[in-house]
Protein backbone atom coordinates (compact mmCIF):
# COMPACT_ATOMS: atom_id res chain seq x y z
CA UNK A 1 0.00 0.00 0.00
CA UNK A 2 2.85 2.43 0.72
CA UNK A 3 4.45 1.90 -2.85
CA UNK A 4 1.33 2.21 -4.49
CA UNK A 5 0.72 5.90 -2.30
CA UNK A 6 3.89 6.97 -3.30
CA UNK A 7 3.62 5.97 -6.98
CA UNK A 8 0.25 6.90 -7.23
CA UNK A 9 1.36 10.67 -5.87
CA UNK A 10 4.34 10.81 -8.33
CA UNK A 11 4.01 9.27 -11.47
CA UNK A 12 0.68 9.57 -13.55
CA UNK A 13 -0.74 6.67 -15.44
CA UNK A 14 0.27 6.22 -19.10
CA UNK A 15 -3.34 6.90 -20.20
CA UNK A 16 -3.07 10.39 -18.28
CA UNK A 17 -0.08 10.96 -20.33
CA UNK A 18 -0.85 10.39 -23.30
CA UNK A 19 -4.59 12.48 -22.93
CA UNK A 20 -1.75 15.14 -22.08
CA UNK A 21 0.65 14.36 -25.20
CA UNK A 22 -1.96 14.70 -27.29
CA UNK A 23 -3.76 18.03 -26.02
CA UNK A 24 -0.16 19.76 -26.07
CA UNK A 25 0.64 18.50 -29.89
CA UNK A 26 -2.62 20.72 -30.86
CA UNK A 27 -2.40 23.59 -28.86
CA UNK A 28 -1.65 26.61 -31.02
CA UNK A 29 2.14 27.83 -31.00
CA UNK A 30 3.58 31.00 -28.90
CA UNK A 31 0.17 30.90 -27.15
CA UNK A 32 -0.26 30.98 -23.02
CA UNK A 33 -2.10 27.71 -22.80
CA UNK A 34 1.37 26.01 -24.77
CA UNK A 35 3.60 27.66 -22.48
CA UNK A 36 1.12 26.58 -19.62
CA UNK A 37 0.90 22.83 -21.17
CA UNK A 38 4.59 22.95 -21.41
CA UNK A 39 4.75 23.89 -17.60
CA UNK A 40 2.61 20.93 -17.37
CA UNK A 41 4.63 18.62 -18.89
CA UNK A 42 7.79 20.08 -17.35
CA UNK A 43 6.38 19.38 -13.67
CA UNK A 44 5.43 15.98 -15.02
CA UNK A 45 8.84 14.73 -15.61
CA UNK A 46 10.33 16.28 -12.61
CA UNK A 47 7.84 14.79 -10.24
CA UNK A 48 8.39 10.62 -11.93
CA UNK A 49 12.33 11.49 -11.62
CA UNK A 50 12.90 13.16 -8.37
CA UNK A 51 9.90 10.82 -6.79
CA UNK A 52 7.77 13.85 -5.29
CA UNK A 53 4.84 14.91 -5.54
CA UNK A 54 3.40 16.03 -8.62
CA UNK A 55 0.81 18.85 -7.01
CA UNK A 56 1.05 19.66 -3.52
CA UNK A 57 -2.40 18.93 -2.74
CA UNK A 58 -2.03 15.34 -3.00
CA UNK A 59 -6.17 15.13 -2.42
CA UNK A 60 -8.57 13.23 -0.17
CA UNK A 61 -6.96 9.30 -0.48
CA UNK A 62 -10.00 6.94 -1.93
CA UNK A 63 -8.81 3.38 -1.98
CA UNK A 64 -11.62 0.86 -3.68
CA UNK A 65 -9.93 -2.71 -3.05
CA UNK A 66 -11.60 -5.69 -4.08
CA UNK A 67 -10.94 -8.82 -2.13
CA UNK A 68 -11.24 -12.55 -1.46
CA UNK A 69 -14.42 -14.02 0.79
CA UNK A 70 -12.76 -14.57 4.37
CA UNK A 71 -10.54 -11.68 4.01
CA UNK A 72 -9.41 -9.94 7.34
CA UNK A 73 -10.57 -6.30 6.23
CA UNK A 74 -10.17 -4.73 9.61
CA UNK A 75 -6.48 -5.97 9.87
CA UNK A 76 -6.57 -4.75 6.00
CA UNK A 77 -7.30 -1.19 7.10
CA UNK A 78 -5.24 -0.67 9.46
CA UNK A 79 -2.25 -1.46 6.73
CA UNK A 80 -3.90 0.88 4.75
CA UNK A 81 -3.80 3.72 7.43
CA UNK A 82 -0.04 2.82 8.47
CA UNK A 83 0.74 3.61 5.04
CA UNK A 84 -0.90 6.59 4.47
CA UNK A 85 1.07 7.71 8.34
CA UNK A 86 4.12 6.39 6.37
CA UNK A 87 3.96 8.39 3.39
CA UNK A 88 2.94 11.23 4.63
CA UNK A 89 6.22 11.62 7.38
CA UNK A 90 8.22 10.80 4.35
CA UNK A 91 6.72 14.23 2.42
CA UNK A 92 4.70 11.88 -0.20
CA UNK A 93 1.46 13.56 1.04
CA UNK A 94 0.42 16.30 2.49
CA UNK A 95 -1.04 16.60 6.10
CA UNK A 96 -5.01 17.26 4.22
CA UNK A 97 -7.65 15.76 7.26
CA UNK A 98 -8.61 18.71 8.57
CA UNK A 99 -11.59 18.68 11.70
CA UNK A 100 -14.62 19.94 10.24
CA UNK A 101 -15.54 21.55 13.43
CA UNK A 102 -12.08 22.42 15.10
CA UNK A 103 -10.11 23.15 12.11
CA UNK A 104 -7.45 20.84 14.17
CA UNK A 105 -4.76 19.53 11.41
CA UNK A 106 -4.44 15.48 12.06
CA UNK A 107 -1.17 15.47 10.56
CA UNK A 108 -0.81 12.08 9.54
CA UNK A 109 -4.05 12.47 6.92
CA UNK A 110 -5.85 9.85 9.45
CA UNK A 111 -9.13 11.42 10.68
CA UNK A 112 -12.70 10.35 10.96
CA UNK A 113 -13.94 9.29 7.42
CA UNK A 114 -10.05 9.76 6.04
CA UNK A 115 -9.10 8.29 3.99
CA UNK A 116 -12.03 7.12 2.56
CA UNK A 117 -11.67 3.15 1.99
CA UNK A 118 -14.23 0.91 0.03
CA UNK A 119 -14.00 -2.83 0.20
CA UNK A 120 -16.07 -5.32 -2.13
CA UNK A 121 -16.13 -8.83 -1.78
CA UNK A 122 -15.23 -10.94 -5.20
CA UNK A 123 -15.00 -14.57 -5.73
CA UNK A 124 -11.51 -14.28 -7.24
CA UNK A 125 -8.21 -15.42 -4.77
CA UNK A 126 -6.16 -12.26 -5.44
CA UNK A 127 -6.78 -8.66 -3.81
CA UNK A 128 -7.51 -6.10 -6.50
CA UNK A 129 -6.97 -2.09 -5.06
CA UNK A 130 -7.29 1.05 -6.62
CA UNK A 131 -6.47 4.53 -5.38
CA UNK A 132 -7.40 8.35 -6.47
CA UNK A 133 -6.10 11.32 -5.14
CA UNK A 134 -8.60 14.30 -5.88
CA UNK A 135 -7.44 17.83 -4.89
CA UNK A 136 -10.09 20.01 -3.01
CA UNK A 137 -9.67 22.46 -6.13
CA UNK A 138 -11.31 20.19 -8.47
CA UNK A 139 -13.40 18.65 -5.93
CA UNK A 140 -14.87 21.96 -5.35
CA UNK A 141 -15.61 22.03 -9.12
CA UNK A 142 -17.80 18.99 -8.99
CA UNK A 143 -21.63 19.37 -9.61
CA UNK A 144 -24.87 18.20 -9.25
CA UNK A 145 -28.15 18.97 -11.30
CA UNK A 146 -31.82 17.66 -10.50
CA UNK A 147 -34.03 17.48 -13.86
CA UNK A 148 -35.67 19.09 -14.72
CA UNK A 149 -33.79 22.56 -14.53
CA UNK A 150 -33.14 25.95 -16.54
CA UNK A 151 -29.09 25.28 -17.47
CA UNK A 152 -27.15 28.98 -17.79
CA UNK A 153 -26.70 29.66 -21.57
CA UNK A 154 -28.48 25.82 -22.49
CA UNK A 155 -32.12 27.07 -21.85
CA UNK A 156 -33.91 23.94 -20.40
CA UNK A 157 -33.09 20.67 -19.59
CA UNK A 158 -35.53 17.91 -19.59
CA UNK A 159 -35.39 14.33 -17.86
CA UNK A 160 -34.20 12.53 -21.34
CA UNK A 161 -30.57 12.03 -22.92
CA UNK A 162 -30.18 15.81 -24.11
CA UNK A 163 -31.18 17.12 -20.91
CA UNK A 164 -28.07 15.22 -20.11
CA UNK A 165 -26.05 16.42 -22.73
CA UNK A 166 -26.94 20.35 -21.35
CA UNK A 167 -25.42 18.97 -17.65
CA UNK A 168 -22.10 17.73 -18.71
CA UNK A 169 -21.63 20.74 -21.26
CA UNK A 170 -22.16 23.15 -18.64
CA UNK A 171 -20.75 21.25 -15.88
CA UNK A 172 -17.16 21.76 -18.03
CA UNK A 173 -18.21 25.94 -18.35
CA UNK A 174 -18.54 26.32 -14.41
CA UNK A 175 -15.15 25.12 -13.61
CA UNK A 176 -13.62 27.67 -15.81
CA UNK A 177 -9.78 27.34 -15.24
CA UNK A 178 -10.64 26.45 -11.66
CA UNK A 179 -10.22 22.93 -11.18
CA UNK A 180 -7.01 23.14 -13.11
CA UNK A 181 -8.00 23.19 -16.84
CA UNK A 182 -8.09 20.62 -18.96
CA UNK A 183 -9.47 18.47 -16.81
CA UNK A 184 -11.51 15.00 -16.95
CA UNK A 185 -14.75 14.40 -16.01
CA UNK A 186 -16.82 11.23 -14.90
CA UNK A 187 -20.58 11.48 -14.77
CA UNK A 188 -23.48 10.18 -13.02
CA UNK A 189 -26.46 9.29 -13.98
CA UNK A 190 -29.67 8.39 -12.10
CA UNK A 191 -29.55 7.16 -8.31
CA UNK A 192 -30.44 9.15 -5.71
CA UNK A 193 -27.90 12.24 -4.24
CA UNK A 194 -25.24 10.05 -2.54
CA UNK A 195 -25.08 7.61 -5.29
CA UNK A 196 -25.28 9.63 -7.92
CA UNK A 197 -22.14 11.28 -6.89
CA UNK A 198 -20.62 7.85 -6.23
CA UNK A 199 -21.39 6.67 -9.56
CA UNK A 200 -19.69 9.57 -11.33
CA UNK A 201 -16.67 9.11 -9.35
CA UNK A 202 -16.12 5.52 -10.21
CA UNK A 203 -16.11 7.11 -14.02
CA UNK A 204 -13.29 8.23 -12.85
CA UNK A 205 -11.49 4.71 -12.14
CA UNK A 206 -11.94 3.93 -16.39
CA UNK A 207 -9.10 4.18 -18.74
CA UNK A 208 -9.26 7.61 -20.52
CA UNK A 209 -8.81 5.52 -23.70
CA UNK A 210 -11.63 3.05 -23.37
CA UNK A 211 -15.14 2.50 -25.23
CA UNK A 212 -18.29 2.55 -23.49
CA UNK A 213 -19.89 -0.43 -23.64
CA UNK A 214 -23.41 1.33 -23.83
CA UNK A 215 -23.73 2.87 -27.64
CA UNK A 216 -26.05 5.89 -26.49
CA UNK A 217 -23.68 6.64 -23.52
CA UNK A 218 -20.11 5.81 -25.97
CA UNK A 219 -21.86 8.44 -28.23
CA UNK A 220 -22.52 11.12 -25.75
CA UNK A 221 -18.81 10.69 -24.33
CA UNK A 222 -17.91 11.37 -27.82
CA UNK A 223 -20.01 14.08 -28.41
CA UNK A 224 -19.11 16.06 -25.14
CA UNK A 225 -15.53 15.67 -25.38
CA UNK A 226 -15.37 17.18 -29.00
CA UNK A 227 -17.88 19.92 -28.22
CA UNK A 228 -16.23 21.46 -24.72
CA UNK A 229 -13.18 21.63 -26.38
CA UNK A 230 -14.98 24.44 -28.65
CA UNK A 231 -16.01 26.46 -25.36
CA UNK A 232 -12.21 28.38 -25.58
CA UNK A 233 -11.94 27.88 -22.11
CA UNK A 234 -8.04 26.24 -22.47
CA UNK A 235 -5.25 25.25 -20.24
CA UNK A 236 -5.53 27.38 -16.75
CA UNK A 237 -8.25 28.74 -18.30
CA UNK A 238 -6.08 30.78 -20.22
CA UNK A 239 -8.07 30.12 -23.28
CA UNK A 240 -6.95 27.82 -25.98
CA UNK A 241 -8.09 24.43 -27.83
CA UNK A 242 -7.85 21.94 -24.65
CA UNK A 243 -10.37 22.31 -21.97
CA UNK A 244 -11.43 18.79 -21.62
CA UNK A 245 -9.07 15.72 -21.62
CA UNK A 246 -12.26 12.68 -21.36
CA UNK A 247 -15.52 11.97 -20.16
CA UNK A 248 -16.81 9.03 -19.05
CA UNK A 249 -20.28 8.47 -18.16
CA UNK A 250 -22.22 5.57 -16.24
CA UNK A 251 -26.03 5.30 -15.55
CA UNK A 252 -28.03 3.73 -12.75
CA UNK A 253 -31.58 3.14 -12.41
CA UNK A 254 -33.91 6.05 -10.31
CA UNK A 255 -36.62 6.66 -8.54
CA UNK A 256 -40.08 8.17 -10.48
CA UNK A 257 -39.72 11.28 -8.83
CA UNK A 258 -36.13 11.81 -8.52
CA UNK A 259 -33.35 12.52 -11.57
CA UNK A 260 -29.62 13.24 -10.67
CA UNK A 261 -27.14 14.04 -12.87
CA UNK A 262 -23.92 14.37 -11.11
CA UNK A 263 -20.46 15.25 -12.66
CA UNK A 264 -16.83 14.82 -10.64
CA UNK A 265 -14.55 16.79 -12.10
CA UNK A 266 -10.72 16.27 -12.34
CA UNK A 267 -7.73 17.69 -12.92
CA UNK A 268 -4.71 17.68 -15.25
CA UNK A 269 -3.15 15.84 -12.78
CA UNK A 270 -5.31 12.68 -12.74
CA UNK A 271 -3.67 10.77 -10.02
CA UNK A 272 -5.02 7.18 -10.04
CA UNK A 273 -3.42 4.07 -10.16
CA UNK A 274 -3.97 0.25 -8.41
CA UNK A 275 -2.29 -3.19 -8.00
CA UNK A 276 -3.34 -6.79 -8.05
CA UNK A 277 -1.69 -8.40 -4.74
CA UNK A 278 -1.20 -12.01 -3.61
CA UNK A 279 -3.79 -13.19 -0.95
CA UNK A 280 -1.63 -14.81 0.56
CA UNK A 281 1.38 -12.25 1.38
CA UNK A 282 0.06 -9.07 -0.19
CA UNK A 283 3.01 -8.80 -2.35
CA UNK A 284 2.22 -6.86 -5.84
CA UNK A 285 1.57 -8.56 -9.00
CA UNK A 286 1.14 -6.67 -11.51
CA UNK A 287 0.39 -2.39 -11.67
CA UNK A 288 -2.54 -1.44 -13.49
CA UNK A 289 -3.29 1.75 -15.85
CA UNK A 290 -0.11 1.04 -16.71
CA UNK A 291 -0.12 -0.62 -19.94
CA UNK A 292 0.54 0.81 -23.43
CA UNK A 293 2.82 3.38 -24.18
CA UNK A 294 4.57 5.72 -21.21
CA UNK A 295 4.76 9.39 -22.87
CA UNK A 296 7.83 10.78 -21.06
CA UNK A 297 8.40 14.12 -20.53
CA UNK A 298 11.81 15.96 -19.87
CA UNK A 299 12.30 17.91 -16.80
CA UNK A 300 13.34 21.12 -19.36
CA UNK A 301 10.20 21.20 -21.80
CA UNK A 302 10.26 24.37 -23.77
CA UNK A 303 7.16 25.38 -24.59
CA UNK A 304 6.37 25.16 -29.19
CA UNK A 305 7.36 27.78 -31.41
CA UNK A 306 6.78 29.11 -34.69
CA UNK A 307 7.74 31.70 -37.10
CA UNK A 308 4.32 33.20 -36.83
CA UNK A 309 2.76 33.34 -33.56
CA UNK A 310 -0.82 32.91 -32.83
CA UNK A 311 -0.67 35.40 -30.09
CA UNK A 312 2.36 38.57 -29.85
CA UNK A 313 5.31 37.14 -27.22
CA UNK A 314 4.69 38.54 -23.93
CA UNK A 315 6.54 40.77 -22.00
CA UNK A 316 8.82 39.66 -19.42
CA UNK A 317 8.86 42.18 -16.38
CA UNK A 318 10.63 41.08 -13.10
CA UNK A 319 9.81 41.95 -9.83
CA UNK A 320 11.23 41.83 -6.15
CA UNK A 321 9.43 43.49 -3.35
CA UNK A 322 8.59 45.88 -1.78
CA UNK A 323 6.81 46.52 -4.97
CA UNK A 324 5.42 50.19 -5.40
CA UNK A 325 2.36 51.13 -6.74
CA UNK A 326 4.25 52.73 -10.12
CA UNK A 327 5.47 48.92 -10.63
CA UNK A 328 2.24 47.81 -10.15
CA UNK A 329 0.02 50.01 -12.15
CA UNK A 330 2.72 49.63 -15.41
CA UNK A 331 1.79 45.90 -15.81
CA UNK A 332 -0.86 44.60 -17.58
CA UNK A 333 -3.14 41.57 -18.59
CA UNK A 334 -1.10 38.63 -20.39
CA UNK A 335 2.39 40.29 -19.22
CA UNK A 336 4.79 37.34 -17.67
CA UNK A 337 6.31 38.67 -14.18
CA UNK A 338 8.90 37.12 -12.90
CA UNK A 339 9.42 37.33 -9.11
CA UNK A 340 13.24 37.00 -7.33
CA UNK A 341 13.44 37.97 -3.33
CA UNK A 342 10.68 37.41 -0.70
CA UNK A 343 7.03 35.80 -1.12
CA UNK A 344 4.56 34.76 1.84
CA UNK A 345 1.99 32.43 1.62
CA UNK A 346 -1.73 32.41 2.85
CA UNK A 347 -4.66 30.20 2.50
CA UNK A 348 -8.15 30.38 3.82
CA UNK A 349 -7.12 30.48 7.61
CA UNK A 350 -4.73 33.30 6.88
CA UNK A 351 -7.30 35.26 4.97
CA UNK A 352 -9.75 34.70 8.04
CA UNK A 353 -7.08 35.68 10.72
CA UNK A 354 -5.59 38.66 8.91
CA UNK A 355 -9.48 40.19 8.83
CA UNK A 356 -9.58 40.28 12.53
CA UNK A 357 -6.04 40.73 13.67
CA UNK A 358 -2.36 42.28 12.47
CA UNK A 359 0.04 40.12 10.23
CA UNK A 360 2.99 38.53 11.96
CA UNK A 361 5.15 40.96 9.39
CA UNK A 362 5.49 43.91 7.48
CA UNK A 363 3.19 42.95 4.28
CA UNK A 364 3.52 47.05 2.99
CA UNK A 365 4.60 46.35 -0.61
CA UNK A 366 4.90 42.43 -0.54
CA UNK A 367 3.24 39.09 -2.45
CA UNK A 368 1.39 37.05 -1.10
CA UNK A 369 0.86 33.32 -1.85
CA UNK A 370 -1.99 31.10 -2.43
CA UNK A 371 -0.60 28.06 -1.49
CA UNK A 372 -0.06 25.11 0.72
CA UNK A 373 3.21 23.66 0.29
CA UNK A 374 4.35 20.26 0.94
CA UNK A 375 6.91 20.50 3.80
CA UNK A 376 9.59 18.35 5.85
CA UNK A 377 12.24 19.27 8.24
CA UNK A 378 15.27 17.90 8.27
CA UNK A 379 17.55 16.65 11.26
CA UNK A 380 19.02 19.87 12.31
CA UNK A 381 15.63 21.16 12.31
CA UNK A 382 15.80 23.41 9.27
CA UNK A 383 12.53 23.40 6.55
CA UNK A 384 12.53 22.43 3.26
CA UNK A 385 10.10 22.43 0.32
CA UNK A 386 8.96 19.34 -1.21
CA UNK A 387 5.97 20.63 -3.59
CA UNK A 388 4.38 24.62 -4.08
CA UNK A 389 2.09 24.49 -6.74
CA UNK A 390 -0.61 27.27 -6.22
CA UNK A 391 -4.27 26.71 -4.47
CA UNK A 392 -7.24 28.25 -6.03
CA UNK A 393 -7.32 31.49 -5.01
CA UNK A 394 -11.42 32.25 -5.26
CA UNK A 395 -12.03 30.80 -2.16
CA UNK A 396 -10.36 34.31 -1.16
CA UNK A 397 -12.87 36.23 -2.86
CA UNK A 398 -14.54 37.57 0.36
CA UNK A 399 -11.71 38.37 2.18
CA UNK A 400 -8.69 39.36 -0.85
CA UNK A 401 -9.18 43.14 -1.82
CA UNK A 402 -9.72 44.11 2.46
CA UNK A 403 -6.71 42.76 2.83
CA UNK A 404 -4.77 43.98 0.40
CA UNK A 405 -5.79 47.28 0.47
CA UNK A 406 -4.98 47.00 5.30
CA UNK A 407 -1.85 45.68 4.54
CA UNK A 408 -0.44 47.35 1.53
CA UNK A 409 0.06 44.36 0.14
CA UNK A 410 0.40 45.00 -3.86
CA UNK A 411 0.38 41.17 -5.53
CA UNK A 412 -1.41 37.93 -5.27
CA UNK A 413 -0.34 34.92 -6.73
CA UNK A 414 -2.43 31.90 -7.08
CA UNK A 415 -4.70 30.04 -9.43
CA UNK A 416 -8.21 30.01 -11.27
CA UNK A 417 -8.71 33.90 -11.01
CA UNK A 418 -10.79 35.97 -8.68
CA UNK A 419 -14.15 38.29 -8.65
CA UNK A 420 -15.31 41.11 -9.21
CA UNK A 421 -14.95 42.45 -5.39
CA UNK A 422 -11.05 41.68 -5.86
CA UNK A 423 -10.77 43.49 -9.67
CA UNK A 424 -12.33 46.61 -8.04
CA UNK A 425 -9.66 46.70 -5.15
CA UNK A 426 -7.07 46.15 -7.55
CA UNK A 427 -8.04 49.23 -9.61
CA UNK A 428 -8.97 51.60 -6.23
CA UNK A 429 -5.69 50.33 -4.20
CA UNK A 430 -3.08 49.35 -7.16
CA UNK A 431 -2.94 45.37 -7.37
CA UNK A 432 -2.41 42.84 -9.29
CA UNK A 433 -3.11 39.14 -9.71
CA UNK A 434 -0.78 36.91 -11.08
CA UNK A 435 -2.30 33.13 -12.00
CA UNK A 436 0.42 30.37 -11.53
CA UNK A 437 0.05 27.22 -13.35
CA UNK A 438 -2.19 24.56 -10.70
CA UNK A 439 -0.36 21.59 -10.28
CA UNK A 440 3.03 22.76 -11.36
CA UNK A 441 4.21 21.60 -7.84
CA UNK A 442 7.98 20.65 -8.58
CA UNK A 443 8.17 23.50 -11.07
CA UNK A 444 7.47 26.02 -8.41
CA UNK A 445 9.29 24.12 -5.93
CA UNK A 446 12.28 24.61 -7.58
CA UNK A 447 11.95 28.12 -7.86
CA UNK A 448 11.90 28.39 -3.79
CA UNK A 449 15.72 28.71 -3.08
CA UNK A 450 15.00 28.56 1.03
CA UNK A 451 12.89 29.14 3.76
CA UNK A 452 13.14 32.00 5.98
CA UNK A 453 10.68 31.29 8.57
CA UNK A 454 6.99 30.42 9.35
CA UNK A 455 4.31 31.99 11.66
CA UNK A 456 0.74 30.64 12.54
CA UNK A 457 2.18 27.30 12.58
CA UNK A 458 -1.35 26.56 15.06
CA UNK A 459 -3.36 26.46 11.41
CA UNK A 460 -1.16 23.49 10.41
CA UNK A 461 1.53 23.16 7.27
CA UNK A 462 -0.66 23.74 4.85
CA UNK A 463 -2.13 27.33 6.31
CA UNK A 464 0.52 28.39 8.20
CA UNK A 465 2.43 31.42 6.44
CA UNK A 466 5.79 30.60 5.32
CA UNK A 467 8.17 33.14 4.08
CA UNK A 468 10.02 31.92 1.65
CA UNK A 469 12.51 33.31 -0.78
CA UNK A 470 12.00 32.74 -4.00
CA UNK A 471 14.13 33.05 -7.63
CA UNK A 472 13.37 33.04 -11.05
CA UNK A 473 9.37 32.43 -10.15
CA UNK A 474 7.13 32.88 -13.10
CA UNK A 475 3.29 33.88 -12.91
CA UNK A 476 1.28 35.26 -15.89
CA UNK A 477 -1.24 38.74 -15.13
CA UNK A 478 -4.46 37.37 -15.83
CA UNK A 479 -5.87 40.78 -13.77
CA UNK A 480 -4.42 43.93 -13.35
CA UNK A 481 -4.73 47.62 -11.45
CA UNK A 482 -6.80 49.23 -14.72
CA UNK A 483 -10.28 47.11 -14.29
CA UNK A 484 -8.92 44.48 -16.63
CA UNK A 485 -9.53 40.46 -16.64
CA UNK A 486 -8.55 37.29 -18.54
CA UNK A 487 -10.76 35.40 -16.39
CA UNK A 488 -13.80 37.72 -16.99
CA UNK A 489 -13.04 37.79 -20.59
CA UNK A 490 -13.03 33.92 -21.31
CA UNK A 491 -16.37 33.11 -18.80
CA UNK A 492 -18.12 35.62 -21.03
CA UNK A 493 -16.77 34.43 -24.34
CA UNK A 494 -16.83 30.41 -23.23
CA UNK A 495 -20.39 31.25 -22.27
CA UNK A 496 -21.47 32.82 -25.86
CA UNK A 497 -19.82 29.48 -27.30
CA UNK A 498 -21.90 27.33 -24.72
CA UNK A 499 -25.03 28.92 -25.95
CA UNK A 500 -24.89 27.54 -29.52
CA UNK A 501 -25.31 23.89 -28.23
CA UNK A 502 -28.99 24.76 -26.94
CA UNK A 503 -30.80 23.75 -29.62
CA UNK A 504 -31.47 19.79 -28.72
CA UNK A 505 -29.38 16.98 -30.14
CA UNK A 506 -31.10 13.79 -28.94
Amino acid sequence: MYNLIVETSTNLPHDVRRAIDRAKQKENAGTRAALSLATITQNIGMADDHVLPICQDTGMLTFEAKVPVGADQIEMKKQIHEAVRQATADGKLRPNSVDSLTGENSGDNIGEGTPIIHFTQWEKDEIDVRLIMKGGGCENKNIQYSLPAEIEGLGRAGRDLDGIRKCILHSVYQAQGQGCSAGFIGVGIGGDRISSYALAKEQLFRKVDDVNPNENLAHLEDYVLEKANTLGIGTMGFGGEATLLGCKVGAGNRLPASFFVSVAYNCWAFRRLGVTLDAENGAIQSWLYKDGDKVTFAEEEVAATSEDPIEEAPREVVLEAPITEEQIRDLKVGDVVVINGMMHTGRDAIHHHLMEHDAPIDLNGQVIYHCGPVMLKDGDGNWHVKAAGPTTSIREEPYQGDIMKKFGIRAVIGKGGMGPKTLKALEEHGGVYLNAIGGAAQYYADCIKGVEGVDLMEFGIPEAMWHLRVEGFRAIVTMDAHGNSLHRDVEKTSLERLSQYKERVY
